[in-house]
């Protein structure tokens, strides 16, 4: 595929018009110009918003069918995707295998550069047939150039068993945004060091997969209001963080709260239930299945 494709006409390739010497350029102006090219990110991410939208309520609607959302990317954007997809469990509560993340070269690739990985079109064919792919599940590819073949491989092969296939590209009109169903092009145009994309394109790729994990949750309603009430309390930071909540949400006292969280083996939205409901433990709990899983829904919201 890079053997076709003329690198240097890339965006994400381009040197700067602006004739820049990084050696030649004092500390505080490098600084002040990174912080400057934020202003093409976030015009980048408005660029790219609609698409956004689009592919979260299409998301949405095949993860509440059992559908899965899968990441694909190399190097820096499958890291970037490694990490979006690892916290959606404490922070969202999601079930093993729901938002999963395929790097290219694999674990050995979450930590270091694994050479050449991102070239083998076969490991992303061979690792989305392991997982026995269906068309509920929605893949979402990540390449800023927009032409790797691990990442095209894979998205062709999502869209030969019919699943929902989006592409987070930093090119106009790449060979990943021809191939999916919806392109989130992201134009933040040439980095501050030509061709590093962790730089200008890895900011607007992660703020995009804040949006897809954060509003696709939402939607499931792993939020109420804007709390985070499907915490999983597996750490002291965390325990204090849902007691808080359930005081807030319910207006009962610290005693009150404590002993609903331990009722309900720190299950928050288990515990609000409880106290705004007057509920016992085990009926607290059949209500939020019944409703499946939404607060709001179990406080007759």
């Amino acid at each position: 595929m890079s053997g076709e494709t003329n690198l240097g006409a890339l965006a994400t390739e381009a040197v700067r018009p602006d004739g820049l010497d990084l050696g030649a350029t004092s500390t505080p102006v490098l600084v002040g110009m990174m912080a400057d090219d934020m202003a093409d990110v976030q015009a980048a991410l408005r660029g790219a918003s609609a698409a956004t939208a689009r592919a979260i309520d299409l998301i949405v609607a095949r993860m509440r069918a059992r559908g899965r959302l899968i990441y694909l990317g190399a190097g820096t954007s499958g890291r970037l995707a490694l990490m979006d997809a690892a916290e959606c469990g404490p922070t969202f509560a999601t079930d093993p295998g729901q938002v999963l993340a395929l790097i290219a070269g694999g674990a050995e690739a979450a930590g270091s550069a694994v050479e050449g990985a991102e070239d083998d079109p076969l490991e992303a064919r061979r690792r989305l047939t392991e997982l026995e792919l269906s068309p509920l599940d929605s893949v979402v590819g990540l390449s800023a150039s927009g032409i790797t073949p691990f990442v095209l491989a894979g998205v062709a092969k999502a869209t030969e068993v019919g699943a929902l296939t989006v592409g987070i590209s930093c090119n106009a009109g790449s060979a990943l945004s021809t191939a999916v169903d919806i392109a989130i092009d992201l134009l933040v145009g040439p980095e501050l060091i030509a061709g590093s994309t962790r730089l200008k394109s890895g900011t607007a790729q992660k703020v995009v997969l804040n949006a897809i994990s954060t509003i696709t949750m939402v939607r499931l309603g792993k939020t109420y209001r804007n709390l985070m009430v499907d915490v999983r309390p597996t750490s002291a930071k965390l325990r204090d963080r849902s007691a808080r909540i359930v005081g807030l949400i319910t207006g009962a006292d610290d005693r009150a709260v404590r002993e609903a969280l331990r009722a309900v083996d720190g299950d928050t939205k288990a515990a609000i239930v409880m106290i705004r409901r007057g509920l016992p433990p085990a009926a607290a709990r059949a209500l939020l299945r019944e409703c499946q899983g939404s607060l709001r829904a179990a406080l007759g919201e």
